[in-house]
């Protein structure tokens, strides 16, 4: 018995329709597993900045508009501000510094020497 030509196509969109969410949720939780990656990044005390920018625009991407994907960008916004306000300044940077040394006296001439009177002798 032939399938009609009509049959195939319906079956072929509703098949294709279920392939594409499928995709879409398996993008999806791999955008939400990047999304948690970039927060987690940012926590660090030392955050890779461009790691978690991307991880940031793949969620975007995937469209997860979710309020973890606006604590993501204010922590990004929050740690590049701090980063460049601090830029630059060091622990030592808060230690008193040594007064500048004064500039090395030249050397002193010697004294001129008084010719000496010669002793007399008797």
């Amino acid at each position: 018995m032939p399938i009609e030509a009509a049959l195939i196509k319906p079956v072929v969109d509703a098949l294709m329709s279920l392939l594409r969410r499928g995709e879409n949720v398996h993008l999806q939780s791999n955008a939400e597993k990047a999304l948690h990656e970039a927060i987690r990044e940012l926590l660090l005390a030392n955050p890779d900045e461009n790691k978690a920018a991307a991880r940031i625009a793949i969620a975007k991407a995937a469209g997860i508009l979710s309020e973890d994907v606006v604590l993501a960008e204010d922590m990004l916004r929050k740690h590049r501000a701090t980063k460049s306000r601090t830029a630059g300044k060091s622990a030592s940077a808060h230690r008193k510094r040594k007064p500048a040394a004064a500039p090395p006296e030249p050397a002193a001439k010697p004294a001129a020497t008084k010719p000496r009177a010669k002793k007399k002798t008797s």
